[in-house]
């Protein structure tokens, strides 16, 4: 018989309770829409079953199930994967998955996005981000044309939209039966909320600080348009940051003295391109709750983790809070803590934590020569957050009632999840 003190003990421990979910590969349904080895597929879900594990994790790739066309989506394979998750006794995680897998730490796959989008990009590649010297990243497309209407009609935001209302219209009987615990909606290149600043397909290299992906036309009218209604039309994007594998003292933007980014035309430049990802942000998690509403799930977006800290700049309290220029050309001017929990806040969605073992074994061992060091904004890792950090991140967090979960692992294989 139990007592009261040792029903009380249960009691904590369930509400402490931590879900760890397992993620599937990354090509668990291939490029061709199909479920491939189901057999050995089966017999892994059971062996996670047996070890109590919650459930798994799964990529519902853009490229793959509204691959033959506008609005021609081909949900079979999911369908068969989630029916033997479900019969298999485990939960599922859906990624909403629009950015093109391949080129990513860990990518062992490639699947492009869809080929009628391409086809777009064929005729218009400013659909894409793209760097100063024209140079583009065809992983994501451009938040400039968030409100274009120049796919088929739609927007890209609609493009978005129109996919999770399939994905809910078609997934709805795994909805209703609880099998589908989370959404993780994604939000930019490798689904993180962010530019693609730094791509090794490019070139960089750590510790290069990365470059702006804004000139593509649809971002340099649009800041155009806003810098003339800030009255000055003169104003144009940024031609002095440097390249991909440059140090910050190396260009004229973040010299620590005089440097572009501590004039008035630096700071409203960097303040209008962290604001356009928060919109962007903003945009799909409003898409995201429309779609899904009265789903008993719950939304996630995921946070990036940039691959080091420059501390070049010497001013600590600007380069920590204000200017760190990877952090910025990432799209990070303000602390992560404070803007990353701002759309999560307004979308009452849970933030994600991607994985980072790869990343700091990959940057750990150049980091004293280079005095750059991996930068673990949420959970932090051994002595990179100090306790004040922590403790302000845990405290913002709180406030605006945003949950933090941790993502780990290699995506080559499976990876843990809670």
């Amino acid at each position: 018989m139990q007592t009261a003190d040792s029903l009380a003990d249960k009691e904590k421990m369930l509400a402490n309770y931590v879900p760890v979910f397992v993620m599937l590969p990354l090509d668990v349904v291939s490029v061709g829409n199909v479920l491939e080895k189901q057999e050995e597929l089966r017999r892994q879900l059971r062996q996670l079953r047996a070890a109590d594990v919650d459930g798994v994790m799964v990529d519902v790739w853009w490229g793959i199930v509204e691959a033959e066309g506008a609005k021609c989506y081909d949900w079979s394979a999911y369908r068969e994967l989630f029916h033997m998750v479900e019969e298999e006794g485990l939960k599922l995680q859906a990624i909403m998955s629009f950015h093109q897998c391949g080129g990513n730490i860990g990518d062992a796959v490639d699947i492009p996005l869809p080929r009628w989008v391409r086809d777009v990009g064929e005729s218009d590649p400013d659909i894409y981000y793209t760097n100063r010297s024209g140079t583009r990243n065809r992983e994501y497309l451009t938040i400039g044309v968030d409100d274009q209407p120049i796919f088929d009609g739609r927007t890209a935001v609609e493009l978005y939209s129109d996919f999770m209302k399939s994905f809910r219209a078609n997934m709805a009987d795994f909805l209703d039966a609880g099998i589908i615990t989370d959404i993780e909606v994604g939000l930019g290149p490798a689904g993180e909320l962010r530019y693609p600043s730094y791509p090794e397909a490019q070139g960089w290299v750590f510790p290069g600080i990365g470059e702006f992906q804004c000139y593509d036309k649809y971002m340099k009218e649009e800041f155009k348009e806003d810098a003339t209604m800030a009255g000055h039309p003169e104003w144009d994007l940024p031609d002095d940051a440097g390249e991909y594998n440059d140090k910050p003292t190396k260009t004229k933007f973040f010299a620590a003295k005089n440097g572009t980014y501590l004039t008035e035309k630096g700071s409203f430049f960097l303040t209008w391109y962290s604001n356009k990802l928060l919109m962007h942000g903003d945009q799909i998690l409003d898409a995201a709750n429309e779609a899904f509403l009265g789903c008993k799930l719950k939304l996630a977006a995921k946070a990036s983790v940039l691959p080091h800290s420059l501390s070049a700049i010497r001013k600590p309290s600007v380069c920590c809070l204000h200017c760190n220029p990877t952090t910025c050309i990432a799209g990070l001017r303000h602390p992560l803590v404070v803007q990353r929990r701002q759309p999560c806040s307004r979308a009452n969605c849970r933030l994600l934590q991607p994985e980072r073992s790869r990343l700091l074994q990959n940057h750990r061992k150049n980091a004293g020569k280079t005095r750059c060091y991996p930068q673990l904004h949420l959970c932090g890792d051994e002595k990179l957050r100090t306790d004040q950090e922590s403790q302000e991140w845990a405290g913002r967090t709180r406030s605006t009632g945003v949950q933090c979960s941790m993502e780990g692992g290699d995506r080559s294989g499976m990876r843990k999840c809670s």
